[in-house]
């Protein structure tokens, strides 16, 4: 069974004023010390998706996953490897060289991906009801996620929130790898890995200087 990280940051482009702001943020994320990093773009245009995603492994990893903006400030986790998962699309996962997709409940279906990525790189499915956590987990997937945990601006049109019953009745219905997401701050992430998550998966509260932001996450979660 693979090991989350407690902090798992997406990073959305619809959320940076440019690409090179998007890479910007990538490298203070790994100079943090995140070891994990979801690439979310909506906009449908997969060749501007997998040229930034492309350009985010140059920019996170280099050589056998090591971050090179640990490498020139030392960073302590230097040896960790920084895992990059593609959202939704399994083909972009591989022709960018990721290590993993995380697909929701309106994308290919897991074995679907599962059949496309081989069974080495990892894969996340996003649910929002017991029933879609319990069938996910019968399948392949190395990890799951429930959400809302709270009140989220980052889907035009989000699922009803969960709360953190929601995620207590999900850590009781799996033993996989458990990732909280939707409206997770600084501020509500530690009740949420009370409730029984393993990960916070974080959009906004990152964004405005993500370093600083995912410090902050990582001394509050421990």
């Amino acid at each position: 069974m693979i090991q989350l990280p407690r902090l798992y940051p997406i990073l959305d482009s619809d959320c940076f004023t440019s690409a090179e702001a998007l890479f910007a943020a990538a490298e203070e994320l790994a100079a943090a010390g995140c070891t994990l990093i979801q690439y979310r773009n909506k906009s449908g245009n997969a060749r501007v998706m997998l040229e930034q995603a492309r350009a985010l492994r140059r920019r996170v990893v280099s050589g056998p996953h090591v971050s090179q903006s640990r490498r020139d400030v030392g960073h302590p986790l230097l040896d960790i490897p920084i895992r990059l998962i593609m959202n939704d699309r399994a083909d972009l996962c591989l022709a960018a060289d990721f290590d993993g997709v995380h697909v929701g409940q309106e994308d290919l279906s897991p074995e679907s991906v599962r059949k496309i990525i081989g069974p080495d790189l990892w894969l996340g499915v996003s649910t929002h009801n017991p029933e879609q956590l319990a069938e996910a987990n019968l399948t392949s997937a190395e990890y799951l996620a429930i959400g809302p945990a709270f009140s989220t601006s980052s889907k035009a049109n989000p699922d009803p929130v969960v709360g953190l019953e929601g995620v207590r009745r999900a850590r009781a219905l799996t033993r996989k790898p458990l990732v909280a997401i939707g409206g997770i701050t600084r501020a509500n992430a530690a009740s949420v890995i009370d409730a029984g998550a393993d990960s916070v998966a974080v959009i906004s509260d990152l964004v405005r200087e993500p370093r600083k932001s995912a410090e902050e996450f990582l001394r509050i979660l421990g």
